[in-house]
């Protein structure tokens, strides 16, 4: 395993993918062992995606932790499908997570809402109600973190909670991942946290695998930290760590 630092954002480089999601896994297992050792419950918001599923079944197999004092919410949906479709974040939540643990509770986001503006602000009131002790996160093949891509980023959003337009890039992802047969089946607009809130967490810990993933991650790690690639924020926050396999940290001149 290689240890790096770019700015406040700590980096470590396993030899394969599942190294990297049960290292992954232990830190966030450890950071919620910690938190409710000294308060009586846990906030974690959780990413949906392929890419989190080493992280997501250590996390739920882990021992020792109390899953009746943790609440969790996750990072995005889909607008306009509907509730119980397979390629819904809840969906894979449910499969994931869920089916494995009983939390205190898990707020899911509402795509299916016919008035998407009232559900961000359900669900922005949600997340306001208690501090995020944790937040387990992916970054996008452009660079997006939840579903900031780089035309809808904002550093400095006053929002929680908002109606995004996917781009094209973003879209074409959820077809890479096998989540949809093709591009014009991927919903165009979706609910996402902002990424003021997903920095808000106390603790990040943020899992990319993967080869497609390797120009985001040099991106991440050496360009300016702004929305042209918004998981360049990492970087100030003064708790994360980025977990790489060697597909993902190919293009790092360190790797």
């Amino acid at each position: 395993m290689t240890s790096l630092t770019f700015d406040a954002l700590n980096v470590e480089i396993h030899p394969d993918r599942a190294a990297m999601g049960a290292a992954a896994a232990r830190r966030a297992a450890a950071l919620l062992r910690e938190t409710l050792a000294r308060q009586k419950q846990a906030r974690i918001i959780v990413a949906s995606a392929p890419s989190q599923d080493e992280l997501i079944s250590g996390l739920a197999g882990a021992p020792d932790l109390d899953w009746s004092r943790i609440t969790i919410f996750h990072m995005d949906e889909y607008v306009g499908l509907p509730a119980g479709h397979p390629a819904t974040f809840r969906a894979y939540q449910e499969t994931h997570l869920l089916a494995l643990i009983r939390p205190a509770a898990f707020h899911g986001i509402r795509g299916e809402s016919l008035d998407s503006a009232a559900e961000a602000a359900r669900y922005a009131a949600l997340l306001a109600e208690a501090p995020i002790d944790l937040v387990c996160l992916g970054i996008g093949e452009n660079g997006h973190i939840a579903f900031n891509d780089p035309p809808v980023a904002d550093f400095e959003d006053a929002q929680a909670v908002k109606l995004v337009t996917l781009d094209e890039s973003c879209r074409q992802q959820q077809v890479n991942d096998g989540c949809f047969p093709g591009l014009e089946a991927v919903p165009a607009e979706a609910l996402t946290l902002t990424c003021p809130a997903l920095m808000s967490g106390r603790s990040l810990v943020c899992v990319v695998p993967g080869p497609r993933k390797a120009a985001a991650v040099r991106s991440t790690l050496l360009d300016a930290i702004s929305t042209a690639c918004p998981a360049t924020l990492l970087r100030r926050h003064p708790n994360a760590v980025l977990y790489l396999d060697p597909g993902s940290s190919a293009e790092l001149p360190v790797a």
